[in-house]
């Protein structure tokens, strides 16, 4: 049972921040689809970006079962403190900090995982985000910031030191990006090491990855990030392999085109017709992968991503969308 602070979650997957995508529509459909727990897209922690129209949508929602986490991103201890502070007064629940962001405009501000390089500093924030806000605090990290500066140890005793409630740590450095396979060894020294929950995160695709991981490691939960995207049965999937040692059948038609069809509409209410229909290419794609993949449907998956491309417009998007499933089922 994973907890953290006063809050205990019905399972152990966790769906991981992705910046673009866990938006409050996905969200939702993780959490219909099994993800107890879900973390919002990173929020840059300066007071300039609190406002602006693209962290609008990246907010608490209200609308969200609790508790509602938010994860900040940013370098200086005292915006961060700040800026959880008014995270907190919107309605935050749960605060987690993003020192695992491998991406370089992230990374060239000392942002992300490259803050695992300044052990101090990461102290001078625990320090202050814990001390400003009164809702537990969280991190996600890294191994380290290369192969032979793996550090994920000091600073998952820096958090707990510091009151931090959990820390996630994904199984490659910030060097490393996505690219190679996820370590598990790091994961799980540190959970040998520190007595605050400790989530695995990196590569867990398949019911028997998951279980794998948990037991390697003996973390107290695991986050799904990629493996989520265009396929949000995975949470209730993972956790029925977890529970009962048996796979679950892959989703259906009628369930694939009543997920496509919320997931699109929902983009559409929470961004608007321009914007919300360019987002919905993206997730459609993802959705038209698995199609293939998990259904066996070779090439139809492919087309309906090529052709849901060259739609501008809402109605239209439906449309396809009823008339693809129309035609397959």
């Amino acid at each position: 049972m994973l907890q953290i602070g006063p809050y205990q979650f019905e399972h152990n997957i966790v769906l991981a921040p992705m910046a673009g995508i866990t938006d409050a529509v996905f969200r939702e459909i993780c959490r219909q689809n099994g993800a107890s727990y879900t973390l919002a897209e990173m929020v840059a922690s300066k007071k300039q970006l609190w406002e602006s129209k693209k962290s609008s949508t990246r907010h608490v929602d209200l609308n969200d079962p609790e508790p509602r986490a938010v994860q900040l991103i940013g370098t200086d201890p005292q915006e961060l403190a700040d800026a959880a502070a008014w995270q907190v007064s919107q309605g935050a629940q749960i605060i987690d900090l993003n020192m695992g962001c491998p991406a370089k405009k992230v990374c060239s501000v000392a942002a992300g995982s490259a803050l695992m390089a300044d052990p101090d500093k990461v102290r001078k924030i625990f320090n202050a985000v814990v001390n400003a806000v009164d809702v537990p605090v969280t991190v996600k990290t890294r191994t380290g910031t290369d192969f032979d500066n793996k550090n994920a140890m000091q600073i998952a005793q820096i958090a707990e030191s510091e009151g931090l409630k959990a820390i996630t740590i994904h199984g490659r450095t910030r060097e490393d990006k996505f690219q190679g396979h996820a370590e598990y060894d790091t994961i799980k020294q540190v959970k040998q090491q520190v007595n605050i929950p400790v989530i695995a995160n990196g590569d867990i695709c398949t019911p028997e990855q998951a279980d794998f991981v948990l037991k390697y490691t003996t973390a107290d939960g695991i986050m799904i990030g990629r493996a989520s995207q265009g396929y949000p049965w995975i949470f209730r999937e993972l956790n029925h392999y977890l529970n009962t040692g048996q796979k679950l059948a892959a989703p259906s038609l009628l369930e694939f085109e009543t997920t496509m069809l919320q997931h699109t509409q929902g983009l559409h209410a929470l961004y608007g017709e321009i914007l919300g229909v360019r987002i919905a290419r993206k997730h459609i794609g993802w959705y038209a992968q698995s199609l293939d993949n998990k259904l066996n449907q070779q090439g139809k998956g492919a087309l309906l991503r090529k052709e849901f491309n060259l739609l501008n417009s809402p109605i239209e998007q439906i449309d396809l969308l009823e008339q693809f499933f129309k035609q397959l089922l």
